[in-house]
């Protein structure tokens, strides 16, 4: 049998108006087939970054109530079942980031496998272990430093991004940003520093 360790399976940005700016999905190892495939349709995840909205509410008024910040990193905001869970950052804007994990997405060979077996790579040996607190601060960072880029550039205007009446909002189209979050998505392993 395979050791797999956790991989991204999306990323989603949701607007303060709670609209979907941007979603990227990503391939999670399938031990039946020993191939890499989404785990889920754009439709499914599109549903799972809705249901994060609830938790964002509920967190922030858990905070609000007993007077820490608004802002920062969620953690944990739902497990999906047993092997997806979501994770949730907000900016000071109201721009919420989620990463949804596969806590088995990706197949590590047997040479690695043997590496933290033996103690040498203790990165992976954490990682097959599960998630620790702060596993998704990096990837975090990373997403809102590309957001930040993209808000410099003087073409893109963020209120034609969000709908004040509900009525959606554009999606990001830039392909730099797009570019940027796949590398994010596709470097991020459990234990690593910076993206």
């Amino acid at each position: 049998m395979a050791t797999t360790i956790p991989s991204i399976v999306c990323l989603g940005v949701i607007g303060r108006n709670n609209n979907p700016l941007h979603t990227s999905i990503f391939p999670s190892y399938d031990p039946s087939s020993n191939s890499y495939h989404p785990i889920r349709t754009p439709l499914q995840f599109s549903l799972i970054l809705s249901s994060t909205l609830d938790v964002f509410e509920l967190r922030s008024h858990q905070n609000q109530a007993a007077g820490v910040g608004l802002t920062g990193d969620f953690g944990l905001l739902h497990a999906v079942d047993d092997r997806l869970a979501a994770y949730g950052f907000e900016t000071n804007t109201g721009t919420r980031f989620v990463v949804i994990v596969d806590m088995r997405g990706r197949r590590i060979d047997n040479a690695v496998a043997a590496g933290f077996a033996d103690g040498r790579d203790k990165r992976i040996a954490g990682a097959a272990a599960g998630l620790r607190e702060g596993e998704m601060r990096p990837v975090f960072k990373a997403m809102q430093a590309v957001y930040i880029r993209l808000t410099q550039n003087p073409f893109y205007d963020p209120d034609e991004h969000s709908s004040p009446l509900g009525h959606g909002g554009k999606k990001i189209m830039s392909k730099k940003f797009t570019e940027d979050m796949r590398r994010i998505g596709e470097n991020w392993t459990p234990g690593i520093t910076n993206l």
